[in-house]
């Protein structure tokens, strides 16, 4: 009986180290060899500031700037420590008073688009509330408001877009999509690059 015992528990001990010790660190250090940018967060850096994570989505809000799904986490939008959807079923009213309101919203901010339709993934929150990507046909869809916004043409706002476009792993694996804050970055460089063009004006005497 004693014997029996002293063998479990030494199992037990062997088996927790290597489960709950050896193996995640063996796992995360080889993440980290192979993989060092996914190991850290997939982070974006602009100067070598951290703005964001490729994988975790941000409230955008200005109309000279892409907008991202809609988020149900709280008490603010993509907040990554309350991870969670809307859990609002097809039927329920409050989920289409919710979409119906973002719709409104939509064409009231996109007067040139108001006889398109408005896609699915724009109003309607993704199952984390933290979906960082856009269909190309929501990021198309704002083109129009984002260049007007902007003061750039819509010719280089669609290239923008195009070049932002992440296509399926070997060609099916997957959907395509659009990175909103990879978009809105390059977005954000066009700006920088349009200002620095700007004539000076004059200094007064």
């Amino acid at each position: 009986m004693i014997r029996s015992l002293r063998t479990a528990l030494i199992l037990f001990v062997c088996l927790s180290a290597i489960t709950g010790i050896v193996y995640p660190v063996l796992v995360t250090g080889l993440a980290y060899l192979v993989f060092p940018y996914q190991a850290h967060g997939s982070l974006l850096k602009v100067r070598g500031k951290v703005v964001g994570s490729k994988l975790i989505g941000q409230n955008f809000t200005a109309p000279e700037f892409f907008w991202g799904r809609p988020s149900a986490t709280s008490p603010m939008p993509y907040n990554a420590a309350a991870s969670n959807a809307s859990s609002l079923g097809p039927d329920n009213p409050t989920l289409m008073e919710h979409v119906v309101k973002r719709v409104s919203y939509l064409k009231k901010m996109d007067p040139q688009e108001r006889g398109k339709r408005v896609p699915v993934d724009l109003v309607t929150s993704s199952f984390s509330g933290l979906d960082p990507d856009i269909s190309p046909a929501s990021a198309q869809y704002q083109e129009a408001r984002v260049a007007q916004a902007g003061g750039l043409p819509v010719s280089q706002i669609r290239v923008l877009v195009r070049e932002n476009t992440h296509y399926p792993l070997l060609g099916f694996l997957g959907e395509p999509v659009v990175n909103v804050l990879e978009l809105n970055l390059a977005l954000h460089q066009a700006y920088d690059i349009r200002k620095s063009r700007q004539p000076t004006p004059p200094m007064k005497s």
